[in-house]
């Protein structure tokens, strides 16, 4: 179960990644919010080639390892963080569906955690 739990998970996040760039996300993240957009936004998608290949390839394998419950536990942190950023003013999550993505990405992280630990 945590296999499929895990997998769905990462399906999620790279949904909510797919709308974070339709959203401008650079434009709210420290490390990118100074760049210029057309810099911004190519700093944002190429970094997130190193990141996926992570996910995917260190996520295989084992159906409890650290690449796994790291995804899962920033997928929770990751909901606080657009809570916490909800009002910066470039913030541009503000439909049911980018919060819909947001939501399950956490609650997929949460399902996992208590599936493989529990």
């Amino acid at each position: 179960m945590s296999d499929v739990l895990y997998y769905a998970l990462v399906g999620a996040f790279l949904a909510h990644e797919l709308d974070a760039v339709r959203r401008h996300e650079w434009r709210i993240l420290p490390l990118t919010s100074f760049l210029p957009d057309p810099v911004g936004a190519q700093v944002f998608i190429w970094a997130h080639v190193p990141l996926i290949t992570l996910i995917l390839w260190g996520g295989d394998g084992s159906s409890v390892n650290s690449v796994r419950l790291g995804l899962a536990g920033f997928s929770i942190l990751h909901v606080g963080l657009h809570v916490l950023f909800r009002r910066h003013p470039d913030n541009e999550f503000n439909t049911v569906a980018s919060w819909g993505l947001i939501l399950l990405t956490g609650g997929l992280g949460c399902a996992y955690l208590v599936a493989a630990l529990g």
